[in-house]
C-alpha cells in the first residue's frame, strides 16, 4: 500500500525533528538557503501567473511546485521545523534539549532569509532591466502585495497585527500539513498530491508565511513600495514568526503526537494482553 497510517507517520516526524535538531551547521545553512531560493522562485512564478491570467486563484494552483520541489530535495524550511523539531523533545529522544530546538529554528531561519534575500535581489534586477526601467506589472503587484502586508497592517495599528498573527497561524496548520503530507505517501505522485492541497489552500487565502515574507517585502522595498525595514519587522514578519509557531506546533504537529504517537503504547500493551489471553481462552 502506498498510504502510510497516522500512526507510523508520525514516528517519523519524530525521527525527522530529531534528525534536524542533530544536523550540522553547515548542511542546515546550506538546505535552508536553497529552500528560501526555491521558494521565492514558486513565488515569482505565482505572482506572474495572476498578472497574466487576472485571476488569484491561479497563483495558488501552481505555487505548491516550489514546495514539493524543495521537501523532495530534502531542503528545510523553518515553518516545517517549528512544528516538527520540538517533537524530539517531548518524545523525550537522547541529545535533545530547548537549546538545540531553538538553535534549529535560528540556523534554518537564517538560512531561508539568506535564500530569500538572494533571489529578492536577482528578480529586482531581471524586472527593472538592472534598475534602468520603471517597474512592470509584475513588479507593481510585487510592491501592491507587500505594501498592503505591511504598512496596510501598521494603519490598522494593533488590529493589523493581530490580523497578520491569525493569518500566519492558519498558514503554518496547512504548511505543515503539507509536510506531514509528505510522510503520509510511498510513491512520489502520492507525496506530490499529499503537499499540494494544503499549500494551494494556504497561498489561495493570502495566509502569512515566514519565509515567502523574507522574499516578498525585501523584494517590495528594492522596487521602491513606501514602507521600510521597521514596519515590515513589527507588522508582519514578527507576528508570521510567532503566528506560524502556533500553528505549526500546537495545531497541525502536537495534536499528531498527542493522539497517536503518546496512544501507540497503550494500543500495543492491549494488543499484547489480547494474543496472550487467546490460548487460555482456546483450552476453556
Amino acid at each position: 500500500m502506498s498510504y502510510v497510517k497516522p500512526a507510523e507517520f508520525v514516528q517519523t516526524m519524530i525521527d525527522v525533528g530529531e534528525a534536524k535538531v542533530k544536523t550540522s551547521t553547515r548542511d542546515l545553512l546550506l538546505r535552508s538557503t536553497m529552500a528560501g531560493i526555491i521558494l521565492s522562485l514558486a513565488v515569482v512564478v505565482a505572482i506572474t501567473a495572476i498578472v497574466q491570467t487576472g485571476v488569484g486563484v491561479v497563483g495558488a494552483l501552481v505555487f505548491p511546485v516550489g514546495f514539493c520541489l524543495l521537501i523532495l530535495m530534502g531542503y528545510d524550511l523553518v515553518t516545517g521545523v517549528f512544528g516538527l523539531a520540538p517533537l524530539a523533545l517531548f518524545a523525550k529522544r537522547p541529545g535533545i534539549t530547548w537549546s538545540r530546538v531553538l538553535r534549529c529554528w535560528g540556523l534554518v531561519g537564517l538560512g531561508n532569509l539568506i535564500g530569500s534575500l538572494i533571489v529578492a535581489f536577482l528578480i529586482a534586477i531581471s524586472l527593472t532591466k538592472n534598475f534602468s526601467i520603471d517597474p512592470n506589472a509584475v513588479a507593481q503587484k510585487f510592491i501592491a502585495a507587500s505594501t498592503a502586508r505591511s504598512a496596510g497592517f501598521e494603519n490598522l495599528g494593533f488590529d493589523g497585527w493581530i490580523t497578520c498573527f491569525v493569518r500566519a497561524i492558519f498558514c503554518n496548520l496547512m504548511v505543515c500539513l503539507g509536510i506531514v503530507g509528505a510522510m503520509t505517501a510511498r510513491s512520489v505522485a502520492g507525496k506530490i498530491a499529499a503537499m499540494w492541497l494544503p499549500i494551494f489552500i494556504f497561498f489561495a487565502l493570502v495566509f502569512e508565511h515566514t519565509v515567502v515574507n523574507m522574499f516578498l517585502f525585501p523584494l517590495g522595498m528594492m522596487l521602491g513600495a513606501d514602507f521600510g525595514i521597521a514596519t515590515w519587522l513589527n507588522f508582519n514578519l514578527i507576528p508570521t514568526i510567532l503566528g506560524n509557531i502556533v500553528g505549526g506546533l500546537v495545531l497541525t504537529c502536537l495534536p499528531l503526537y498527542l493522539t497517536h504517537a503518546k496512544t501507540a503504547p497503550a494500543l500495543n500493551s492491549e494488543q499484547a494482553e489480547k494474543v496472550n489471553a487467546e490460548p487460555a481462552l482456546s483450552r476453556i
